[in-house]
């Protein structure tokens, strides 16, 4: 589509916007009729360590989602010289998980409990028991309970508890509602009946009941929506809230609220039984889209939905480029000191292709790009770490090889269980997010950490916005009885799978033997964060 006819579309009113809260950065992208992105914008923040908690403020929030809105509103202007004051759908995405609780009066209880907090060990496990599901330390429900356990007086108030993107959802609509693949981050789905697990909440009230309080878990979850179904629509109010100009109309239809697991899926057509993705930026997780339910319940393994309501196994990990990120930070460091400014991404690119040269198994180095605690190895907290001894082969290439493998160590524990504990089948893997950018580097690591053909697609870098876009598109335009692996492969991939990188046997070998030495060396790990203070 030329510029004029994209003007026209957008000044019509024609376009969808999608916008995404990532844990670095909120994104917006509008895509045109035919779901490609025209125009986008973008804001950094970054979360808060106040009293021990991993937070985002709410004027964190408002003034990102504004500034985020007023950067794509200038981009449109920019591009195509209109300026933006209709839509014909919107959807907003976040950060799965979390805790954000309200009373009657909608007034926030607790500062907000991010997916990165790891403070709910004992409502997590108790809670795991008695389900006989595995519930993540992250998830709302244990951020709840580990409340009740404490005995904070807040808990007494609550009226409705939410995520990110329930929240945001709901002061832009006024629907207490989120998707069903992000209501499976709160509390488990029975996928068959697509809403939250009934003998599950039974169970749960019954745990509670000597509490005495005012309220039944049901009435303070938000609802479970489909993805297709329309979730409300832009309030007056809300249209205020993203658009400080005033210049956004009202009563633009808003598809249920997901997270990013949920987006990250829609956008690398990873919705199809036998296929998954992953998502690897400041955090890395891994969706794979399951022909059957799992023999058994595992810690480390999440039983979560694709949009659709499918059963999905997800492995969640805290940890992902943060580490590498400080690393190159240190590395331009270096060169501005000798009078050299590198350009962020030729610095990345230089470095990342540069652990091509390393040996398979990184030369006998070890790293721990524990920023955080660690679920899946079993630590609340981390402390980053490299270690090697006097005889490993230390040199540059081995240094960014083990910096990136172990960017991917936990995930690779979690998805051995699934690989080959549990045998499940997997024809191919999609790859999105900051790990991926560099071609060719992290793809093939993770290609060699699951022995799985990994795709990349051009449409990769857009993320999580352009596929809460594809969400809000979907509810927009679908055809009756059109499912959303349907439409995904009619309107918006055409049947392209990007560029593949099959698993190198070579590389695959030289990451088990990493992971050997990775998983031995868990015990400094362990000693760092007794003894580093």
């Amino acid at each position: 589509m030329d510029k004029a006819k994209t003007a026209k579309m957008i000044e019509q009113g024609q376009a969808v916007l999608g916008i995404e809260f990532g844990s670095t950065r909120i994104k917006a992208v509008l895509i045109d009729e035919d779901n490609q992105p025209v125009a986008d914008g973008g804001h950094g923040w970054e979360n808060r360590l106040e009293d021990g908690i991993w937070t985002y403020t709410l004027e964190d929030i408002w003034s990102g989602l504004r500034s985020c809105y007023k950067n794509l509103k200038q981009d449109v202007a920019e591009k195509y010289g209109v300026r933006l004051t209709k839509l014909a759908a919107v959807g907003f995405s976040g950060m799965m998980h979390g805790y954000l609780a309200f009373d009657g009066k909608g007034q926030l209880l607790v500062p907000f409990r991010t997916w990165r907090n790891t403070m709910t060990e004992q409502a997590a496990k108790k809670l795991s028991g008695l389900f006989r599901f595995n519930i993540p330390q992250r998830w709302s429900i244990a951020h709840l309970y580990q409340a009740i356990l404490n005995d904070e007086p807040h808990v007494k108030d609550v009226c409705f508890i939410t995520t990110l993107a329930g929240y945001i959802h709901w002061k832009l609509t006024g629907e207490k509602v989120v998707g069903i693949g992000e209501a499976a981050g709160m509390f488990p789905i029975d996928s068959a009946a697509k809403d939250y697990e009934r003998r599950m909440i039974r169970q749960f009230d019954e745990l509670v009941a000597d509490c005495q309080y005012p309220w039944k878990l049901e009435e303070i979850l938000p609802e479970v929506l489909m993805a297709g179904e329309c979730a409300g629509v832009l309030s007056e109010e809300g249209a205020k809230l993203l658009d400080e100009d005033g210049d956004l109309a009202s009563g633009v239809p808003v598809c249920p609220p997901e997270g990013d697991a949920g987006t990250g899926m829609a956008a690398t057509n990873s919705v199809a039984v036998r296929t998954g993705n992953v998502s690897a930026g400041t955090s890395v997780f891994a969706m794979a889209v399951l022909e059957k339910e799992l023999s058994s319940y595992y810690e480390e393994i999440d039983m979560v939905t694709t949009p659709s309501g499918d059963p999905a196994a997800m492995v969640h990990c805290n940890n992902c480029t943060s580490d590498l990120n400080a690393w190159t930070g240190l590395f331009a460091e270096v060169l501005r000191t000798f009078g050299t400014d590198p350009d962020p991404d030729a610095l990345y690119g230089n470095l990342y292709r540069k652990a091509l040269e390393g040996d398979a198994d990184c030369g006998g180095l070890l790293a721990y790009n524990y920023f955080s605690g660690e679920s899946i190895t079993g630590f609340e907290e981390g402390r980053p770490l490299f270690v090697r001894k006097p005889d490993s082969r230390f040199n540059l290439a081995n240094f960014m090889r083990a910096h990136l493998l172990t960017s991917l160590g936990a995930l690779k524990n979690g998805m051995d269980i699934l690989m080959k504990k549990e045998k499940i089948q997997l024809d191919k893997m999609y790859g999105h997010g900051g790990l991926f950018k560099t071609k060719g580097v992290g793809q093939r690591f993770m290609a060699a950490a699951i022995d799985t053909p990994v795709y990349v697609m051009e449409t990769a870098g857009e993320g999580g916005a352009w596929g809460i876009a594809l969400l809000a598109s979907y509810m927009k335009k679908r055809t009756e009885g059109e499912s959303l692996a349907d439409y995904l492969n009619r309107s918006v991939f055409h049947g392209e799978e990007g560029i593949c990188e099959k698993p190198d046997p070579a590389d695959v070998k030289g990451f088990e033997l990493f992971m050997e030495r990775y998983n031995r060396g868990l015990a400094i790990e362990r000693a760092a964060v007794e003894s580093l203070l």
